[in-house]
């Protein structure tokens, strides 16, 4: 008879309830006066939760496929702008080939953009456009390559004198599309490192090493969050645990899937994520 996951359970029900707050307070609601609004939360909670969950779950599958152990998600509930700090699943047993670290890596990732790339679409369509003066004093968001691609193409924006207020789902979305990217960066045991990893053999380990002086650069001339990124990558570890069978060759197939998971990192990167307008 298999347990219930409680914990799993809980800890996504509390980070829905956490979400769902920071949603509400998104929208200006004081939700201790007016307890009953939480639920207007929802349109990003809920687009929030389901890129989590198709990042983790991808992970999970491709993990059961391949015969590894891995745990549910859990789910991290945090007081934070976004009421999380997101989500992970636990490995329980080493990945045994170069074509499962592959498809482990990088389903997640791939699984969690095209659900973030829609609910972008969706959630600009019904953003508004106003006036950089009324913009004053607030948080701006950093334009990766592609979020800026999907601006314009949906809603024309002249960047000089305009600019979005974005829906919740459209920020659900950004915030979606910045953490493919943050996963997605070649270092250590993160999904890109794994690909990496998978491709490189050894040589990965150079390109972490490059990538934290990179991060740490970043963090002193554009936004301190990579120099705290940098600092965390070396406190896990830059160097990747070997496969067992690391003979086993990848094939085409999982050749081009490291080769677009390097492409949506580069259209997903921000190397300014936040600043204060």
């Amino acid at each position: 008879m298999k347990k219930i996951p409680y914990l799993h359970l809980i800890l996504f029900a509390v980070t829905f309830l956490t979400t769902l707050t920071a949603g509400a307070l998104q929208k200006g609601i004081n939700i201790i006066n007016e307890p009953g609004r939480i639920i207007e939360g929802l349109p990003f909670a809920g687009t929030l939760m389901t890129i989590l969950l198709c990042h983790e779950l991808s992970h999970y599958i491709a993990s059961k496929k391949h015969h590894t152990k891995a745990t549910l998600p859990y789910f991290i509930p945090a007081p934070s702008i976004i009421g999380t700090f997101g989500a992970f699943i636990k490995m329980k047993s080493p990945i045994v080939t170069r074509k499962a670290l592959i498809d482990i890596g990088a389903s997640g990732p791939i699984a969690g953009f095209i659900v973030s790339v829609i609910a972008s679409i969706i959630g600009l369509s019904i953003s508004e456009v106003v006036s950089l003066p009324q913009t004053g004093g607030t948080l701006s968001l950093g334009d990766s390559i592609l979020f800026s691609f999907l601006s314009k193409v949906v809603m024309g924006v002249a960047p000089d004198n305009q600019d979005i207020l974005l829906h919740p789902v459209a920020f659900a979305g950004w915030i979606g599309l910045f953490v493919t990217s943050l996963n997605l960066i070649p270092i250590g045991q993160l999904d890109g490192g794994h690909i990496a990893f998978a491709i490189l053999g050894e040589r990965h380990k150079y390109i972490s090493i490059v990538l934290v002086a990179i991060l740490g650069v970043l963090g002193i001339f554009y936004w301190e969050g990579w120099a705290l990124w940098a600092v965390l990558m070396l406190i896990l570890g830059i160097k990747h645990p070997p496969v067992i069978y690391w003979e086993v060759p990848i094939d085409r197939k999982r050749r081009f899937v490291g080769f677009l998971s390097l492409i949506i990192f580069i259209v997903t990167f921000i190397p300014l994520p936040f600043k204060l307008l």
